[in-house]
């Protein structure tokens, strides 16, 4: 332990006991008397931190002056500080971006900031990770990535650099050769993609990563392009294939009360409309409106409350989600 985690340490076990004595400073930190006389000093003499001796107490508080019981005013180390409750938050939000990491790329990054943080709790160390041991993230149909490509990415896209890219297309089982420019990583449905400008098409593409055979970083520098055109270009439809430039149109579902009651707290798309039916709020029938380009997604999605959902105006939807409702029972009546 280095001084300057010493020195946090230090300060959360005052803020947190009120008073504590000298012993159980040297078994919190683990050091020498002379070495922990040096810490105070230190804090008290260049760091100006109000820590004095309560000899009724016998240990160590923050205070104005020996002579007052009252605590002084509130004395933070200089740059970044973290409260123990706010330490145990950062530990949980780690815990839950594991939950997203493929093949530990991000968690071997992090782990050094988060020893820190677990050595910073002092004797509370074993709650923090009992806390992170109880925040579980499950992920269905996970599809794994190669942390050479997620990190190789990751690098490119914060340097501003190009990309070479040797891509497999699932939809017609081709490769081809790609020179990208990488603009944001997203992960959806537990699944990463790269949002790149693509020079050979000259246009925003979506790749999911798990499908890149091989990727190279190349020196050329990247062309830029804005968040608000990203959001537009590819965020506009529904699902993670529901933009690039597909003329976007509105699907109107309808859910039976069974349903309604779940999918009104859901989050079809940022932009989605919906409202009560029947005149009631809370109960009854409930409207949701999605826009969207391709149908794939949305019929899935559409698909998993069966016959507790109609779509509504939309012929060419609600034909092809009944074409899709008869082929899956007559698969399971053979």
């Amino acid at each position: 332990m280095d001084r300057t985690e010493r020195f946090y340490k230090i300060e959360l076990l005052l803020r947190s006991r009120g008073c504590i004595s000298f012993a159980d400073l040297i078994d919190a930190l683990s050091v020498s008397p002379a070495t922990l006389k040096r810490d105070l000093a230190y804090l008290r003499d260049r760091m100006d931190a109000p820590i004095v001796y309560d000899s009724l107490s016998n240990g160590y508080r923050f205070g104005s002056d020996a002579g007052n019981a009252k605590a002084g005013p509130r004395h933070e180390l200089p740059g970044l500080w973290f409260s123990e409750n706010e330490i145990h938050a950062l530990l949980t939000m780690h815990q839950l971006l594991a939950g997203l990491d493929d093949d530990g790329v991000l968690a071997r990054h992090l782990q050094p900031m988060v020893d820190k943080l677990q050595g910073m709790l002092g004797s509370d160390a074993s709650e923090a990770r009992e806390l992170m041991r109880r925040v579980k993230v499950i992920g269905t149909a996970r599809r794994r990535v190669p942390s050479r490509h997620f990190e190789l990415l990751g690098s490119a896209l914060l340097q501003r650099r190009r990309v070479a890219l040797r891509y497999f297309k699932r939809s017609d089982r081709s490769e081809s050769e790609r020179e990208v420019s990488p603009q944001r990583l997203v992960n959806y449905r537990a699944t990463w993609y790269l949002d790149a400008w693509c020079h050979a098409s000259d246009g925003l593409r979506r790749f999911a990563l798990d499908a890149i055979r091989e990727a190279r970083p190349l020196e050329t520098k990247a062309r830029n392009v804005a968040v608000r055109d990203l959001e537009a270009e590819l965020d506009a439809g529904y699902g993670i294939y529901g933009g690039a430039g597909a003329k976007v149109k509105w699907a109107t579902l309808v859910f039976a009360a069974d349903a309604a009651l779940w999918v009104a707290n859901e989050e079809w798309h940022p932009q989605q409309k919906s409202r009560w039916l029947d005149g009631t709020t809370g109960a009854g029938r409930y409207e949701l409106q999605v826009p969207y380009s391709d149908p794939t997604e949305l019929m899935m999605d559409i698909l998993r409350h069966g016959d507790s959902v109609t779509v509504s105006g939309d012929k060419v939807l609600a034909a092809a989600v009944a074409k899709r409702l008869r082929s899956a029972t007559a698969q399971y009546a053979e």
